[in-house]
């Protein structure tokens, strides 16, 4: 049997192992956050990476106003049209860009040999796990939590609101600059929120997130709140939306627009994908949805 000295030694040796192990793999993981050489291809990408207090090399073109900390980061084109050139010469270890914009990163970024990390950002759901991973990765666990917290309230609330009470039929629209609109889905980043809101949204779908409008479908659903989307060029797109509701005669027949409960949504609260407004954009939605008697 060993003696209380020799067993005291033996566990003050594993303490002490594990506390290297710990403190090497608090190192590795700080270390990795501090060499890394990120590139966001969108806004709400630049929006996470902000919160999280992470550097980047590379940041959209963009009307957006950047976070102070990325005032004299690279620009490497727009969400769209990203140039591989640019991309390639910043070095990056880590390309973010979302899954819904996957096509615009064709040949030119194989032969500059990128492979871009696609992060799927059509739920609130897809933003706090896209959160955490991140935070996770790159020593940000307590920025990941505070932002995660901060949604998570947000939906408490939104629930709460809607508690007890019928579900408004809702109708979301998406406007696209001079080629009209497309209808959103319960598939789409809008349509969650009106989900998590407590809204039934009229038009859904097993796949997809936009579909093409129907005046009969519209006209059939009788939508008692309608939400129009209007993040890329919402100057022209909202007067594009006043000029079709004022033309076609079936919008004056919805329920929504003899209540005058037509709301336009624009950045920076909302977007076609999840962002960091994502807790404001939900409390809109619900108030919208459940305005105060």
């Amino acid at each position: 049997m060993k003696s209380p000295r020799k067993i005291a030694g033996i566990v003050i040796g594993i303490i002490i192992v594990c506390g290297i192990a710990g403190a090497l793999a608090i190192h590795a993981t700080s270390s990795k956050s501090k060499n890394a050489r990120i590139v966001a291809t969108t806004y709400g990408i630049v929006q996470i990476t902000n919160r999280l207090k992470l550097p980047l090399v590379g940041v959209p073109t963009t009307a957006n106003k950047m976070p102070a900390r990325y005032k004299n980061v690279k620009h490497i084109g727009s969400p769209m049209s990203p140039s591989a050139e640019k991309i390639a010469s910043t070095h990056p270890t880590t390309v973010y860009a979302v899954s819904v914009l996957k096509d615009q990163f064709g040949k030119s970024f194989k032969q500059q040999h990128i492979k871009p990390h696609f992060l799927s950002l059509q739920s609130v759901a897809n933003l706090k796990s896209t959160l955490t991973q991140m935070g996770n990765q790159y020593d940000r666990k307590s920025e990941a939590k505070s932002a995660v917290s901060e949604i998570n309230q947000a939906e408490t609330k939104a629930k709460n609101r809607a508690a007890g009470k019928t579900k408004p039929r809702v109708l979301v629209l998406m406007g696209l600059p001079g080629a009209g609109y497309m209808i959103c889905t319960n598939k789409s980043y809008v349509g969650d929120l009106v989900r998590l809101a407590g809204g039934n949204n009229v038009f859904s779908s097993k796949t997809q997130s936009y579909v093409q409008p129907s005046d009969e479908a519209i006209a059939k659903a009788k939508p008692q709140v309608i939400l129009r989307l209007e993040h890329a060029m919402p100057t022209m797109v909202t007067e594009q939306f006043n000029t079709e509701f004022k033309q076609q005669s079936f919008w004056k027949q919805t329920p929504a627009v003899q209540q005058k409960r037509v709301y336009d949504l624009q950045e920076p609260n909302f977007d076609a994908t999840a962002n960091m407004h994502a807790a404001k954009a939900l409390g809109l939605v619900s108030n919208w949805l459940y305005p105060a008697k």
